[in-house]
């Protein structure tokens, strides 16, 4: 498409998508929302983007390949899952980091979870991303 104001709008568009996939997967595992939902979102503004812009323009503004991003998500989740095996524990429990833990305060608390869910959302962000572009250079 030709249009300046549909690429103008979309780039804004694809920026406050991104934030929001952000914010969804980080609010994920006590509301709902997630890993999943987040990398569909963030996705959706790339989608977004490519079809105001084309293709090559978006594959240049992600600046990574989106089968790289699939596959460092995929290796981020499995990692995720092994970490309790450095504890004794079994595949994919979850395991909890406090930092700055004093007497007074827990600390800012880390888990297994969290990353595995940020390895889904690369995962689901990549492999959208992928399967969207693929079609898109067909046609």
């Amino acid at each position: 498409m030709n249009s300046i104001l549909l690429r103008a709008g979309t780039r804004y568009l694809a920026a406050l998508l991104m934030l929001f996939s952000i914010y969804m997967l980080l609010r994920g595992h006590n509301e709902p929302g997630g890993g999943f939902i987040g990398g569909l979102i963030g996705a959706t503004g790339f989608v977004l983007y490519a079809i105001a812009a084309g293709t090559q323009d978006a594959r240049a503004a992600l600046r990574l390949q989106p089968q790289g991003i699939a596959m460092a998500g995929l290796g981020i989740a499995l990692a995720a899952g092994l970490a309790a095996a450095l504890f004794g524990d079994v595949f994919f429990t979850g395991q909890w980091l406090f930092l700055g833990a004093t007497e007074e305060d827990k600390g800012l608390p880390l888990s297994t979870v969290l990353v595995f869910d940020i390895g889904v959302y690369l995962v689901v962000f990549g492999s959208v991303l992928t399967l969207v572009f693929a079609i898109e250079e067909e046609v």
